[in-house]
């Protein structure tokens, strides 16, 4: 396999297979993916067909941007690869998936999603704050869909468990353009690499 390589920021987008329960989780995920492209950045994704995560790259390609999909052979019939968008790179597993958006991402952004969305989220905190990389990391909490889980980091840190400063590296935004924004600011830059 051979990774593409291009100037260009690339923002991962995790979140969900499904549509979820709420038919503004998908609205969310194409203006999201409209907003990103019309910005000048591409998508980096879990190569999903369907769900929020099909709704995400359509948006991207709506809006004239590049998309890169990453999926493990054993996800490709439950995703619906067969329906993924842009240029798809099949890995052997979810370490190699996760590893292989890691690297050709610049940032992270956060959509409606499940319990691998959460796993992606929280790998991305944990290797900011053990320094292995130093890339922006936004929660859209739309509607405040992630207002528990938000809750929570702010309890790990009323516990001692987390400090202040590791915690403000989960960024939130409750709209796209400011979780764009917040992508986009001073100091969001890759500061090391993967």
């Amino acid at each position: 396999m051979t990774t593409p390589l291009t100037s260009s920021e690339r923002i991962a987008v995790f979140c969900g297979a499904r549509p979820g329960t709420r038919p503004d989780h998908v609205a969310l995920a194409h203006d999201f993916g409209y907003a990103l492209a019309r910005r000048g950045r591409d998508l980096v994704y879990g190569a999903g067909g369907v769900g929020v995560m099909g709704a995400v790259a359509d948006g991207v390609l709506a809006g004239g941007g590049t998309v890169t999909g990453v999926l493990p052979r054993t996800l490709h019939d439950r995703e619906r690869a067969d329906r993924a968008r842009g240029e798809i790179f099949v890995v052997a597993s979810m370490h190699q998936r996760k590893a292989l958006m890691y690297r050709l991402s610049t940032g992270f952004a956060v959509l409606p999603g499940g319990i691998g969305t959460l796993d992606e989220l929280m790998e991305v905190a944990t290797w900011n704050q053990l320094s292995l990389m130093t890339k922006p990391l936004v929660v859209v909490n739309h509607r405040g869909f992630y207002d528990p889980m938000l809750a929570m980091l702010d309890h790990l840190v009323g516990e001692g468990f987390l400090t202040a400063r590791e915690r403000g590296a989960v960024r939130s935004a409750e709209t796209t353009e400011d979780a764009l924004d917040l992508l986009a600011a001073p100091g969001a830059a890759v500061l090391a690499p993967v």
